[in-house]
């Protein structure tokens, strides 16, 4: 059973169940290099945030890793809609109802098996940068002493919710990767997953990384001066 829809990129994507040999059809490139690097500087900045919170001594750190947090936040929700098929809002974020589905396929004999994100994944990622957005910016304002503990406990808030849908994210991944027998860490280094070839992306923008990379740089650089 398969529901597709055309994308911008060409080819097709669908969101499959199980018995449709998702896993074992073609290795094709699903994850742009600008999604790859954007979500391990994600990962990276978050953690070392929040491994710093609480040390003075590690305060700098603290707040540049913010920026870089920030600053691909940025990136990221730019990318949501220029980027490349599986790097859209459109391609990952569905209703409430759909993502209900996806998760209640899991424990079914025919799990339903998406490219791309999953729509309970897509979920996910909405929560994360809405929060990450609103941990940032508080974070800045208190930093720079505007608003008194408003802003403080709103940053502090933020952050810790934000923890939690990390850790909900990574229970979905190690469920996703088991469920259907695909590693999807390795799947975020590489760019690649198994599926049809016309589901690939074209190509995997290195220039976009380059503006990435470029862009969190200036604007760490900026701020911390």
């Amino acid at each position: 059973m398969s529901i597709s829809t055309a994308h911008p990129d060409g080819g097709v994507a669908g969101v499959t169940d199980q018995r449709d040999g998702a896993n074992t059809a073609r290795r094709i490139l699903v994850w742009d290099l600008p999604t790859r690097i954007g979500h391990w500087l994600l990962a990276g900045s978050f953690a070392l945030a929040w491994l710093t919170a609480e040390s003075e001594s590690w305060r700098n750190v603290h707040v540049a890793s913010g920026y870089l947090f920030g600053a691909v936040i940025a990136f990221r929700l730019v990318w949501g809609f220029v980027g490349t098929r599986y790097a859209r809002f459109t391609q990952f974020v569905k209703s409430p109802r759909a993502a209900w589905q996806y998760l209640m396929s899991l424990p079914g004999s025919w799990p339903q098996h998406t490219v791309g994100h999953n729509p309970a994944g897509g979920w996910a990622i909405v929560a994360l940068l809405a929060l990450g957005a609103i941990s940032v910016v508080s974070g800045w304002l208190s930093f720079n002493e505007i608003g008194g503990e408003l802003f403080e406990e709103l940053h502090e808030g933020a952050s810790t919710a934000a923890l939690a849908v990390v850790l909900i994210h990574l229970v979905g991944v190690a469920t996703g990767s088991l469920v259907h027998r695909e590693n999807l860490v390795a799947s975020m280094f590489s760019g690649y997953k198994r599926g049809a070839a016309s589901a690939a992306i074209a190509g995997a923008r290195g220039w976009a990384a380059l503006v990435l990379v470029i862009w969190t740089s200036a604007v760490v650089t900026f701020l911390m001066r």
